[in-house]
């Protein structure tokens, strides 16, 4: 035997191991897209020997991956010889493997960057390319908490913890975000204010709790009364607030009398008790006069005085 090809074969034998032993997978095609190369993480994670899929199509042991893609991003490789580069924000993977660490992992599968280089042979010529892929789903899942820890925070620092409505804070910041978009299409939205009647007594006869109870009961009231696009927030103790786009202030009305006409049919039942309770409610439409929404909510508000200096559990209007 030539000792040449002796030194050949145990160096190529040292190569191969490397390849089975590091921690990402390598695989090479050729123009044809035909494996010849298959390392052991793809073995691992594929369930596919080397010897099952060496010299045949990498597309027809992978029916996941879009071919027409495919073509167009190693095409540069081979011609150009310059490297290509797919990041998991692009495309989650490239072959669909299950993520290795099922317990502590919170995706069910492996997210991967991918690395297409050219290699070159002798002649300088470019006939195979190699694939690298990384797993990358522990820093993707580690991410995906982050963004949806900081989303939770968002959420919670807009919502009213007792009533789940909006704060305050978020339903000015809305109200004159609605101011700004009336001013510039001369909209024709409405403002309503309201708030329960007698609150102190209620507090005082059954107890805080009771209070609060009755607060939670009217905002399921006013969130199953409203629609979608209507923003709805806790203004103060027992004071809500409601801004109605696109709707003039006779629909404005229409919403804030079935609010009422539902509060006075729904007594909140608590610890054995039967408790009635009522509100009385504002409403303003837009006007171009208003110089902000703060004289926007200024005149729901004296709107809301009116309806309670009548009499409360009424609707009184301001223009």
């Amino acid at each position: 035997m030539d000792p040449s090809n002796g030194q050949q074969m145990e160096d190529l034998h040292w190569k191969l191991d490397l390849l089975d032993s590091i921690e990402v997978g390598i695989v090479v095609i050729d123009r044809d897209f035909r494996v010849k190369v298959w390392n052991e993480f793809m073995h691992n994670h594929s369930g596919i020997h080397p010897a099952d899929i060496e010299q045949q199509s990498l597309f027809d042991h992978f029916a996941e991956i879009d071919q027409d893609w495919f073509r167009q991003k190693t095409e540069p490789v081979f011609t150009l010889k310059s490297p290509a580069f797919v990041i998991w924000e692009q495309r989650p993977y490239l072959f669909r493997f299950t993520s290795y660490r099922p317990v502590t992992s919170a995706s069910d599968l492996m997210y991967q960057n991918i690395t297409l280089f050219p290699l070159a042979s002798r002649s300088g010529e470019v006939e195979h390319l190699c694939v690298v892929v990384y797993d990358v789903t522990d820093e993707v899942v580690s991410k995906q908490r982050l963004a949806s820890a900081n989303e939770q925070l968002r959420k919670l620092s807009r919502i009213d913890g007792l009533t789940g409505l909006y704060n305050r804070r978020y339903w000015e910041e809305s109200c004159e975000l609605e101011f700004k978009r009336c001013m510039r299409k001369r909209g024709s939205s409405s403002v309503i204010l309201l708030d329960i009647d007698y609150f102190k007594s209620i507090n005082d006869t059954y107890g805080h709790p009771a209070g609060d109870q009755v607060i939670r009961s009217l905002s399921r009231i006013v969130r199953h009364t409203v629609r979608e696009t209507d923003v709805c927030g806790r203004y103060g103790g027992e004071e809500f607030a409601l801004v109605l786009p696109d709707t003039c202030a006779e629909e404005a009305g229409q919403v804030a009398e079935r609010i009422r006409e539902q509060v006075q049919l729904q007594p909140v039942q608590y610890e054995g008790h039967s408790i009635p309770f009522t509100v009385s409610l504002g409403v303003c439409q837009f006007n171009t006069s208003f110089k902000n929404h703060i004289a926007w909510v200024e005149h729901a508000d004296r709107a809301l005085y009116l309806a309670k200096d009548g009499g409360r559990n009424r609707t009184c209007t301001q223009s």
